[in-house]
C-alpha cells in the first residue's frame, strides 16, 4: 500500500464508492469535486496496485493560520483494521506540522459511533457541547438538523 496525494481524476473513482462504504447512507454529496481540484497538497489516497483502499480530504485553514481541518475520511470496509486510516491521518498530521499547524479539527455525526471512537483513539479530544446520550454535540452545526460532534487534536511542531 502507498499513500499519495489526491488527484483531480480520483473524483470519478471515489464518489461512486462513498455511499457503498457508508452502508447506503447518502454521503457522496459531502465530497464535492472542488476538494479534488483545490486541496491536493493536503488530501491523500491509500492505493494498492491501482485499487483505492481509502482517502482523506483535508486542508489548511486560511482563516486560522495555526489550524488544519480534516473534512472527510473513508476506508473500504473490506480493508478496515489494516491501519489504512491511521496511515492517512498520520500523513495529514505530518503535512500540518510541516506547515506549522499545531491544531487539527474534525467533525462527525453523533450517530457515527465508530467515527467518534476512532477519533478518540487517534488522540482527538471531543469539544464540549450540549450533552445528549453521553455525547457532547453541537446542535445545527452544519445547518438545521445537522448536529455534529467536534474534535480537536494538538500537534507538536517539528
Amino acid at each position: 500500500m502507498k499513500i499519495r496525494h489526491i488527484r483531480e481524476s480520483d473524483y470519478d473513482r471515489i464518489v461512486p464508492l462513498i455511499n457503498d462504504w457508508w452502508a447506503g447512507r447518502q454521503m457522496a454529496d459531502m465530497v464535492p469535486r472542488l476538494f479534488f481540484d483545490h486541496f491536493q497538497p493536503t488530501s491523500f489516497i491509500a492505493d494498492e496496485d491501482g485499487e483505492i483502499l481509502g482517502f482523506l480530504i483535508g486542508f489548511l485553514s486560511p482563516a486560522r493560520t495555526n489550524e488544519a481541518y480534516i473534512h472527510f475520511v473513508g476506508v473500504d470496509p473490506n480493508h478496515r483494521q489494516k491501519s489504512i486510516g491511521k496511515n492517512l491521518y498520520e500523513h495529514f498530521f505530518s503535512t500540518a506540522q510541516q506547515e506549522r499547524r499545531s491544531i487539527v479539527r474534525a467533525v462527525t455525526s453523533p450517530v457515527n459511533e465508530a467515527s467518534i471512537a476512532y477519533h478518540v483513539k487517534m488522540g482527538f479530544s471531543i469539544e464540549r457541547g450540549k450533552e445528549e446520550n453521553g455525547i457532547h454535540i453541537h446542535k445545527n452545526y452544519d445547518g438545521p438538523g445537522q448536529d455534529r460532534v467536534r474534535f480537536v487534536k494538538e500537534l507538536d511542531l517539528i
